[in-house]
């Protein structure tokens, strides 16, 4: 009986056969090259090589089949090229588990009705599902699109439920940076309050009297730490350690202080010298899902954070 099994693809590492000369007549392509080196691969195949990237024409990823070649050129096909991580976010941290990004302001972190494609978890899945083998992501936690920062996204329902584990029992290490209009007077303190929402999905304090009768649907502790990193002629730099990790807990908090983030106009900035929400995430430390190490990442504060404000108070 006549051997029916397909013929065997070469694999990612195998050099290409000594490359024929082009039928009579046949412009010299690389696409033409490639049918020749492999004529039990089909037209489709071939074109899914090169869009992979899996195709090297003179040492250099070739993904376009019409390019014109020479009989001496050399040509491999190699293991699909790695796609490269989106513009629009920095890859801080990557392994078999999870990775770590960098979020810009004004970047979603998941769809919501008005925007379901540009989102971190959209450019994310774009990443990993293009990889080899496929990957698919897990959101973890959340920031909000105004505020940029370290995010932990998992490769894994397990990696995701172990990590949100440690978010829910507050074993993170979550740490914040504001720019908050005016100067703050104590060196450090704690902020306390109970938080709702309102049925227009604004959180608030349970000090208003609009919030406390929205208390009675039940509200949420909310605990922050604070630190002075600088204070200059109208604005303060302050270092913020999560105690709880609620929804606009931050900027809620911070505006009842007395000192809205410079540029959160929803909760009484007069200022907006940059053009966006002045909080970053700055550093994120947990437990690893796999190995239970401890682990931490940081990001630098943006430079506008630094300049806002006039000079330091006193100089």
């Amino acid at each position: 009986m006549a051997d029916r099994r397909p013929p065997r693809e070469p694999g990612p590492a195998s050099p290409p056969p000594s490359t024929p000369r082009p039928p009579a007549g046949e412009r010299a392509t690389l696409f033409g090259r490639l049918r020749a080196a492999y004529p039990e691969s089909s037209g489709r195949r071939l074109r899914e090589w090169l869009r992979e990237g899996r195709v090297r024409l003179n040492n250099r990823v070739a993904r376009d089949g019409r390019t014109p070649i020479g009989p001496a050129d050399p040509v491999v096909l190699g293991p699909p090229a790695e796609p490269p991580f989106p513009h629009a976010i920095r890859l801080v941290h990557q392994d078999d588990a999870l990775l770590v990004i960098d979020k810009p302001a004004g970047l979603l972190t998941i769809a919501t009705e008005r925007e379901r494609h540009r989102t971190a978890y959209r450019l994310v899945w774009d990443y990993l599902t293009t990889r080899r083998p496929p990957r698919r992501p897990f959101i973890v936690h959340r920031l909000d699109r105004e505020t940029s920062g370290l995010l932990v996204i998992a490769k894994s329902p397990a990696a995701k439920r172990h990590l949100q584990a440690q978010f829910e029992a507050r074993a993170t290490e979550r740490v914040y940076l504001a720019l908050v209009e005016g100067v703050v007077a104590a060196d450090r303190g704690t902020l306390e309050s109970t938080l709702v929402e309102d049925r227009g999905l604004r959180v608030r304090s349970t000090r208003t009297d609009a919030s406390r009768r929205a208390a009675r649907r039940g509200g949420r502790r909310a605990i922050t730490h604070y630190r002075v990193l600088a204070r200059r002629r109208d604005t303060t730099l302050l270092e913020l350690v999560l105690g709880t990790g609620r929804r606009h807990q931050i900027r809620v908090q911070l505006a009842e202080l007395g000192h809205p983030i410079v540029g959160d106009a929803a909760h009484g900035s007069r200022r907006d010298p940059l053009r966006r929400l002045c909080l970053h995430a700055t550093r994120l430390g947990f437990r690893h899902p796999v190995s239970g190490a401890p682990v931490g990442f940081e990001s630098p504060a943006p430079d506008g954070f630094h300049r806002v404000g006039s000079r330091p108070r006193g100089g």
